[in-house]
Formats: C-alpha cells, sequence, structure tokens
C-alpha cells in the first residue's frame, strides 16, 4: 500500500491527495506535522527516491528560513541533513509518496502518473 505523507494545511499536499482520490488510489495518510518522519525512514527513503539529501528540505518554509539552512546545507554532511530532518516535519518538503521500490518528493504530476501506471 501507498503512504501519503503530507501536511492538511498546504495546497500542493490538498492536491495531490485529490489527484490520488480521483484514481481510487488507496493509500495511507499521515501528517508531517503530528508524525514526524524519523531518521531511518528519511535514510530509507532518500535511498529508494535516489534523489540528493537536498530536495527533502522544505526550502520555502519558515523554519527553513529561521534557521539559514540555505547558507548552512552546502557544508552539512548527509547524515547532519538526515539529523535535522528527522527533528522537525515541517522541515520536510511534502508531499510524500512511499511505494514499495519508489519514494517521490514533492508533487510533480509527470513523476507520480509514471509510478501509478
Amino acid at each position: 500500500m501507498l503512504k501519503f505523507i503530507c501536511y492538511a494545511k498546504c495546497t500542493t499536499c490538498k492536491k495531490a491527495r485529490s489527484w490520488l482520490d480521483e484514481r481510487a488510489m488507496t493509500y495511507e495518510m499521515r501528517d508531517i506535522k503530528g508524525d514526524n518522519p524519523t531518521y531511518d525512514e528519511l535514510k530509507d527513503w532518500l535511498k529508494l527516491s535516489k534523489l540528493p539529501i537536498k530536495r527533502f528540505f522544505n526550502t520555502s518554509g519558515i523554519l527553513y528560513r529561521e534557521l539559514e539552512l540555505s547558507q548552512k546545507l552546502p557544508t552539512m554532511t548527509e547524515e547532519e541533513c538526515l539529523q535535522l530532518l528527522a527533528t522537525d516535519g515541517m522541515l520536510v518538503k511534502r508531499p510524500i509518496l512511499v511505494a514499495e521500490n519508489a519514494v517521490l518528493v514533492g508533487f510533480k504530476l509527470p513523476e507520480w502518473e509514471t509510478l501509478i501506471k
């Protein structure tokens, strides 16, 4: 079963959820703010996604700006990034769609369509 990790107030997450619902997809929904991804989950998702760790950061978020991460990320290790992401779900880009053999970060329609086919 798919896992849909989102933030209920996020408009992009709402669009992604509607897209899944329109296709009658079965998924388990999880609120990223109330149930923050763990370090181990993030590490697994990073491996499955084949994305650079920086793509997992919510660069438009308030917390990202408050922590001045745009300046700090270039010198942080992957380990440090994973540990930081695991501290607060609002740092994590969303929505995240977790399938058996793939993870999508953000709602990019072509990627989602390819995964669901």
